[in-house]
């Protein structure tokens, strides 16, 4: 079985010629990946390999985290690393509280209405993030995508490891 790996961030570019990189953070917990001592996957963009490294220092600049990586003292070192992802172990993972959930755990789900014995309404295709709550967007079979707010009203219940989503269905949601 292969291991699975989660993306963290992307390396976008070098900065300054010390070996530090700029990363784009594509998590909600840049403090604990780019924490020093924390250990990272480097995986090249052609896909080939990887390279395990270690976080040495980090700070947050302009919207994205410059990175400092044990053993990488020079813009040459890592300058190749450009455009290359960064990922960590599932073992890795950061546990959240009861009631969140990961956006690669959800995607995926089929939402069922409370009524049992019924078929699916759809599979949740994308989540989207206006502001108050997320927004879980439903690809139907037929028809047009459910938006539904992620809130206590709606969200019955979330089987992460049947992938199934249990709703209520409020006025309005379907059109």
């Amino acid at each position: 079985m292969t291991e699975t790996l989660l993306t963290v961030g992307k390396l976008v570019n070098t900065h300054g010629i010390r070996g530090e990189i700029k990363v784009l953070s594509r998590t909600d917990f840049p403090e604990v990946r780019f924490a020093p001592g924390s250990k990272l996957i480097i995986i090249p963009e052609d896909g080939k390999g990887r390279i395990e490294v270690i976080v040495e220092a980090a700070r947050e600049h302009k919207g994205m985290y410059i990175v400092k990586l044990k053993g990488f003292s020079d813009i040459n070192q890592i300058e190749k690393y450009k455009g290359s992802l960064i990922k960590v172990t599932e073992g890795e993972r950061v546990e959240l509280p009861e009631n969140e959930y990961y956006f690669h755990d959800i995607i995926g789900c089929e939402v069922f209405t409370e009524e049992e014995g019924n078929a699916p309404l759809g599979v949740i295709a994308e989540i989207l993030t206006p502001g108050a709550n997320d927004v879980w967007v439903v690809k139907r079979p037929k028809g047009q995508d459910i938006l539904i707010p992620v809130i206590d009203d709606v969200v019955l219940d979330v089987d992460v490891p049947n992938k199934r989503v249990k709703i209520q269905l409020m006025e309005g949601l379907l059109s």
